[in-house]
C-alpha cells in the first residue's frame, strides 16, 4: 500500500465517522399526540369535554353595571345618607353605582345512576354605599352596609345525580315556582326566602307533569329568626303542569323555627308569540311571627302579576305589578334592549307604597322612611 492510497482510506473513514455522529446529533424523538378539546352537544350549546374525561364543562356568566336614583325597593334611598362634608344634619343627593361580576360553571357526565350535573355561580360586588359615595361610618351598622355592597358571594353550589339534589341553591318555594318577572326590583313586595342549604328531590312524571320535595335550612339574618333551629328542617312541595300554552305550578312550605306555612299557586299564559303573562297568588299563617322565611309579606295574602311584550327581536316591555294584605304595592316597568348579541341594556323605573308604616314588623324595604318611594336603575350587562 503506497502513501496515497493510505491517506485516502483515512480520509473516506473519517468522512464516514463525521457523517454517524451528524446523523445522531439531529435525530428528533416522536412528538406525543396532542389532546384537541372537543364539542359536547349533550347538555346544550357551550359544553366541551375536559381532555381526558367523559366529563362535560361549560364555563359561562355576566358583567353587570347599574346606575340608580331614587330610592324605591331594596336599594337604601339617596335623600337619607348622612353627608359626609356637611354633617349628619344634611344629606346627599345623587346616584349609586355598582358593579357585578358573576362567574358560572356547569357540568355533566352520563353515569349507570343517571345524569351527575354540578353548578355553582359566584358574585363579586363593588359599589359606593347605595345612595352615598362612600360610607365612613364608625358604627357597626354602616360598616355592614359597606361590606354589603363590596362583597364576594356563593350563591349556587350544587351537586345533582338523577333527581337527588345536594348543596348550595335557591329554595324551592321561589326558584321551582317561578321569580316574579323580569325586572331588576323583583322584591317590591317580597316572595320568600332564597338562599339556603337544601337536600331535594326532583320527579319528572313526563306528559308534562313534574313535582319537587325540598328539605331546606333557611338562612340566619344574624339573629338566627330565618334559619333553623334544631335537626327538624323546613319543607317545601311543589308540583307543576307544563304544556304549549303555559303553565300551573303550586308550592307549599312549612317554616319549622316558627312552625307557620305558606304556599303559592301560579299560572303562566302565553298568549302569542310575542305577549306571555303570568299571576301568583300567595297565602300563609302568622300565628306565631308576622313574617318568616318563606311569607315575608305583608298580612297573610299577597299578589304578583305581569308579563313580557316583545316589541321587536331587540327590545322586550316588562312589568310586574304586586301588593299585600298590610297594603304595601309595588308597580316595577322597564324596557330591555339587546344593543348587540350578549349585551342589553334595561333601563327601568320602580313604584312602592309603603302600607304599616309603623309597624315594628315593617321590614321598611325603601329605607327611606317614606310612605311613597320611586326610583330607577339603568343597567349594562355582557352575558357570557
Amino acid at each position: 500500500m503506497n502513501i496515497r492510497s493510505l491517506l485516502l482510506g483515512s480520509a473516506a473513514a473519517l468522512v464516514a465517522v463525521s457523517g454517524a455522529r451528524a446523523a445522531d446529533a439531529v435525530t428528533v424523538a416522536e412528538p406525543e399526540p396532542a389532546q384537541y378539546v372537543k364539542v359536547c352537544d349533550v347538555y346544550g350549546a357551550g359544553y366541551f369535554y375536559i381532555p381526558g374525561t367523559e366529563t362535560c364543562l361549560r364555563i359561562g356568566g355576566y358583567l353587570r353595571y347599574d346606575i340608580g336614583v331614587g330610592d324605591s325597593g331594596s336599594f337604601d334611598g339617596v335623600n337619607n345618607v348622612p353627608d359626609q362634608k356637611k354633617g349628619n344634619g344634611d344629606t346627599n343627593d345623587t346616584y349609586w353605582k355598582r358593579a357585578r361580576l358573576s362567574l358560572r360553571t356547569w357540568t355533566g357526565q352520563e353515569t349507570e345512576l343517571g345524569t351527575l350535573k354540578t353548578y355553582t355561580e359566584t358574585r363579586f360586588n363593588f359599589g359606593n354605599n347605595v345612595g352615598d359615595y362612600s360610607d365612613q361610618s364608625d358604627d357597626n351598622a354602616g360598616r355592614n352596609n359597606w361590606q354589603a355592597h363590596n362583597s364576594t358571594s356563593l350563591n349556587f353550589a350544587w351537586i345533582q345525580l338523577g333527581g337527588l339534589r345536594v348543596g348550595k341553591d335557591e329554595s324551592a318555594f321561589d326558584e321551582f315556582i317561578g321569580y316574579t318577572g323580569d325586572v331588576i326590583q323583583d322584591t317590591l313586595v317580597p316572595y320568600g326566602g332564597f338562599d339556603t342549604n337544601v337536600i331535594q328531590y326532583y320527579y319528572d312524571a313526563g306528559n308534562g307533569l313534574s313535582g319537587v320535595i325540598s328539605l331546606e335550612e333557611g338562612a340566619s339574618d344574624g339573629t338566627g329568626d330565618t334559619s333553623i333551629d334544631s335537626y327538624v328542617p323546613n319543607v317545601v312541595g311543589g308540583v307543576k303542569y307544563t304544556q304549549g300554552w303555559g303553565a300551573i305550578t303550586g308550592v307549599i312550605s312549612y317554616d319549622s323555627n316558627w312552625e307557620e306555612w305558606a304556599g303559592k299557586i301560579r299560572a303562566d299564559v302565553t298568549i302569542s308569540p310575542e305577549l306571555s303573562l303570568f299571576v301568583i297568588g300567595g297565602y300563609g299563617s302568622d300565628d306565631n311571627i308576622a313574617r318568616n322565611y318563606y311569607k315575608e309579606w305583608g298580612g297573610n295574602w299577597a299578589f304578583w302579576t305581569g308579563g313580557a311584550y316583545k316589541i321587536n327581536e331587540k327590545t322586550t316591555f316588562n312589568a310586574v305589578v304586586s301588593g299585600d294584605e298590610d297594603k304595601n304595592y309595588g308597580v316595577a316597568a322597564n324596557i330591555a334592549y339587546e344593543a348587540v348579541p350578549g349585551l342589553v341594556v334595561t333601563a327601568e323605573v320602580d313604584y312602592l307604597h309603603a302600607g304599616k308604616f309603623d309597624d315594628a314588623d315593617f321590614f321598611n324595604w325603601t329605607g327611606a322612611n317614606k310612605k311613597n318611594s320611586v326610583g330607577g336603575v339603568l343597567r349594562f350587562q355582557r352575558n357570557f
